[in-house]
């Protein structure tokens, strides 16, 4: 069960023509498939990894 302090972050575009450090970022957040959801720590760092990439992602409060 996830702690009310999370994030449930979800892969909705593709990250291909995309530069690698958007890939890097993320593989770094643990997404490697279109539409697979992960659930992260509400912290800063993860934060940080997010923004770079939102124009890919759908990010909602678990």
């Amino acid at each position: 069960m996830a702690s009310p302090r999370s994030l449930t972050i979800v892969l909705k575009r593709s990250p291909i023509g995309t530069a690698q450090r958007y890939r890097q970022v993320l593989y770094g957040l643990g997404l490697r498939r279109m539409h697979q959801s992960v659930v992260r720590p509400d912290t800063p760092q993860v934060r940080g990894l997010i923004q770079k990439v939102v124009h890919l992602l759908d990010v909602k409060p678990s």
